[in-house]
């Protein structure tokens, strides 16, 4: 069923606040040259050693997975190490996957999203060096970072050496949001930052260490090999989807604002071909937009509202024309659904996603928009002053 249509589209974009734009650079993704590319800086450094690899589809070095050019150019890879949605990057969000031998490669695939989340010491018996290339797509709750931040955290415990092969932030043009609230600490959200920091994560990493966010003040032995060609300026179009539902340009954008609704009784059009484009409900018997969630295979086993009609709105025109350039997230939305579908609208796991239970307790104080932005300002002033520490790449102010 077709659920998009331009007309619906037109009207979003007619109707909706729009914010000053960001100076854009442009850029040809091809002229950007990733860190697992840069083989020069660091296949002497794998060579003799033995390698963990923490890695998903996303892994490439030019047209090849990481994992095959490695073991082409006589790299000892010991052990494979994969995120939330697997290895191979099948697995829907939330889904607990397990550990395996790969079948392609006979090397064991030890899972980072099941019954552990972090490397136990005899996983790492086997491993000097674990290597981190994963593409991020900079919001704070997206669990790759979290991933990172506790691998790095066993390579400090265990003394083993940490590689991070840097990539482009697609969202890394802009630092918005409230910033985390230790009580709120969890797998979607482990470090104070504000839910778009604006950093690789080869800079993220950085940071972790030089902050001491592991636990007990814990340093890694840490090594990043940065980009060529890219800036925080750049608007960067990533070459393979990051995961099973952020399969469209449009959804990254909008990843940082919608994924908010996740902590909501709101669908984000997991179940249908273009999920984080659409947002919808049941009882939004006045939005424009239909759609039916459904399963499908590797992306959404059992999404929210399955096998029933959603009313909504289709947010892909105004994710390419306007958050692509403004650079801020979007709490129009979520306050007027807010408004629309009533008092149950949030889920114990929005305050998680927020950071904060501050923002929830505003949207439903009916506290003006442009107000509760002031109120995350004197926290990002004090982020960005240490995120500059640590940028690799010039920034977009």
């Amino acid at each position: 069923m077709k659920i998009f249509g331009a007309g619906i589209k037109v009207a979003i974009l007619a109707f909706w606040p729009i914010a000053s734009a960001h100076n854009i650079s442009v850029v040809d993704e091809s002229s950007i040259v990733c860190g697992a590319e840069r083989l020069d800086q660091y296949l002497s450094f794998l060579q003799g050693r033995r390698v963990g690899l923490i890695v998903n589809p996303t892994s490439r070095c030019g047209n090849r997975h990481l994992v095959d050019t490695l073991r082409s150019l006589g790299v000892k890879i010991t052990k494979i190490f994969g995120p939330e949605h697997g290895y191979r990057g099948d697995q829907p969000a939330g889904a607990p996957v397990a550990s395996y031998k790969d079948p392609a490669t006979g090397i064991t695939v030890v899972s980072l999203y099941g019954v552990k989340k972090k490397p136990t010491v005899k996983d790492l018996e086997d491993v000097d060096v674990l290597v981190f290339d994963i593409q991020d797509v900079g919001a704070r709750f997206y669990t790759y970072i979290s991933t990172m931040s506790l691998c790095m955290e066993a390579a400090a415990e265990q003394g083993k050496k940490f590689l991070v092969l840097d990539r482009p932030n697609p969202n890394g043009y802009y630092v918005d949001g409230p910033v985390l609230e230790s009580a709120c600490s969890s797998f979607v959200g482990m470090h104070p930052v504000p839910i778009v920091h604006g950093m690789t994560v080869g800079e993220y990493a950085l940071m972790i260490n030089g902050e001491k966010w592991l636990r007990d003040g814990l340093v890694c032995d840490l090594t990043v090999i940065p980009c060529l060609q890219y800036t925080h300026k750049s608007r960067y179009r990533l070459p393979i989807p990051p995961s099973p539902n952020l399969n469209t340009e449009e959804s990254v954008y909008l990843y940082p604002t919608l994924g908010l609704f996740e902590g909501t009784v709101m669908s984000v059009g997991r179940g249908t071909e273009r999920p984080f484009t659409v947002v919808g409900h049941p009882r939004w018997a006045e939005a424009p937009v239909k759609f039916i969630p459904r399963p499908i295979a590797g992306m959404s086993d059992q999404p929210k509202y399955s096998g029933q009609e959603c009313r909504g709105y289709d947010l892909s025109a105004y994710a390419l024309h306007f958050l692509k350039e403004q650079g801020r997230i979007e709490l129009f939305w979520i306050i007027e659904a807010y408004r629309k579908i009533g008092g149950d609208f949030f889920t114990p796991y929005f305050d998680k996603l927020a950071g904060t239970p501050k923002l929830r307790e505003q949207i439903q104080a009916a506290v003006p928009e442009a107000e509760i932005r002031r109120s995350w300002q004197e926290d990002l002033i004090k982020f960005k002053s240490i995120r500059k520490k640590y940028l690799l790449y010039p920034d977009f102010e």
